[in-house]
């Protein structure tokens, strides 16, 4: 009998055990964490699309994006950008992103007018293929309304480039979890 009573109570034990551990499971999944998550697609200039993602604490938010895609032999683009922002109004469906960024694109293309001259004159007296290149660390602003994205930076300073834009934007879309 003694040994049934304490197997009950075990028994009993383990269930509100149990029932606190959900509890705890059920409010800390709902309690405000100071890690956030971000991944989305977006299009700009001068990659024309780029898979993103990004990490951030608190305020603080590092981001990558990037993306390629390869047609011929001079027909293709890629393009990698990433920075490090500081969030202003993080807790609002408005927020905005403001920080240092840098990124490395490329883009080229057939240029049939060269193409065309160099048959005529059945020498190569033009490249058969437009590029543009950058390599930058830019200022950069983020505007953000709830997923929906605005991108733009300003390069600071050019390592590399070839007929690069003074102004790089993209637009897109964000899942932050």
């Amino acid at each position: 009998m003694r040994f049934t009573i304490i197997r009950h109570m075990f028994s009993t034990c383990k269930k509100i055990v149990a029932a606190l551990g959900i509890a705890l499971c059920v409010t800390a999944a709902h309690a405000e964490s100071p890690w956030r998550f971000q991944a989305g697609v977006s299009a700009g200039r001068l990659t024309p699309v780029m898979i993103e993602t990004g990490i951030g604490y608190k305020a603080a938010l590092l981001h990558v994006g990037g993306f390629g895609f390869h047609n011929d032999a001079n027909d293709f683009w890629c393009g990698v950008r990433g920075g490090l922002d500081w969030t202003f109004l993080r807790h609002l469906p408005f927020h905005i992103d403001a920080g240092i960024g840098a990124g490395y694109e490329y883009a080229q293309a057939p240029n049939k007018m060269h193409q065309a001259v160099n048959k005529a004159n059945k020498a190569k007296y033009l490249y058969p293929y437009n590029y543009k290149e950058s390599l930058d660390v830019s200022a950069e602003m983020r505007i953000h309304l709830f997923g929906f994205f605005t991108q733009i930076d300003i390069p600071l300073y050019n390592f590399m480039e070839h007929d690069a834009p003074d102004m790089l934007w993209r637009i897109g879309y964000l899942v932050e979890f």
